[in-house]
């Protein structure tokens, strides 16, 4: 495939991707939301139908990687040219930025009627005042819509955990080109891919909000740092290299053991 086919299809597909799962964090947590308190299972289902349309969008296109962690273990397999690893990074990254500009413009009044409602500041202080001062998150009140965070903190065990989850991701990716006698995952890979995504965000979720995707964190953690968003509060910067190493360590290992267990 052409360059020009990569970035549009990683760009659009990955910005699907971000607006439709960050735009169900959004619908869970914002006032004046209809979905607001749905809970965990529509987070975790509306990530898996994200993920559902990014692939279909950009499956013919580009290979619908949408995360530099399958396209690390692609590469460590085999079915992508290093070459071409820079530019799917990149273009991941953007869409994965525009995605949560979208989600911000799709809820720009809930958004606003949130964070100016003296209610849900008040709930936010009274946090950060619960939290111990050299653990503290230094997160905003929305930052949760954005980019994920552990709830216990600890980096040895939260890198682990997001290590864990993403093997679990790109095995079942590579192994899915095992069928459709090699010619790809086929027609219900994208389907059979948004299922693990969903038994990930289930099963292992819990301690970190399963990333499992650099930049599913990175790309709106920075929308979130740049967003004009009134009493935003911080972007906790101090985690934000747990969800980039923790998934890129699954990715790789999950292409090594592919290589061992399965070529």
């Amino acid at each position: 495939m052409s360059s020009s086919d990569i970035f549009i299809g990683e760009t659009i597909g990955t910005a699907v991707l971000i607006l439709l799962g960050a735009g169900v964090c959004a619908a869970v947590t914002l006032k004046h939301s209809k979905a607001r308190n749905a809970g965990w299972l529509a987070i975790t289902f509306g990530w898996g139908f994200a993920v559902l349309t990014g692939a279909y969008l950009a499956g013919g296109v580009s290979g619908a990687h949408l995360n530099p962690a399958v396209t690390i273990g692609l590469a460590i397999e085999g079915g992508t040219r290093w070459s071409d690893v820079p530019l799917y990074l990149a273009s991941e990254l953007l869409g994965a930025m525009i995605g949560a500009v979208l989600v911000w413009l799709a809820y720009y009044g809930q958004f606003r009627a949130h964070l100016t409602d003296p209610e849900v500041l008040e709930a936010h202080r009274g946090e950060e005042g619960m939290v111990d001062p050299a653990a503290s998150p230094k997160a905003g009140p929305v930052l949760g819509i954005f980019s994920t965070g552990p709830e216990i903190r600890n980096a040895v065990q939260n890198v682990v955990t997001e290590a864990i989850a993403t093997v679990v991701l790109v095995l079942a990716i590579l192994t899915q080109g095992l069928n459709d006698n090699g010619n790809g995952i086929g027609t219900l890979g994208a389907l059979i891919t948004a299922l693990v995504v969903v038994g990930i965000g289930l099963s292992l979720g819990g301690p970190t909000g399963y990333a499992i995707n650099p930049v599913r964190d990175l790309g709106p953690r920075i929308v979130h740092a740049l967003l004009p968003l009134p009493n935003k509060g911080g972007s906790d910067w101090g985690y934000a290299w747990i969800p980039v190493v923790g998934p890129l360590i699954g990715g790789a290992l999950a292409g090594g053991l592919y290589n061992l267990a399965f070529a």
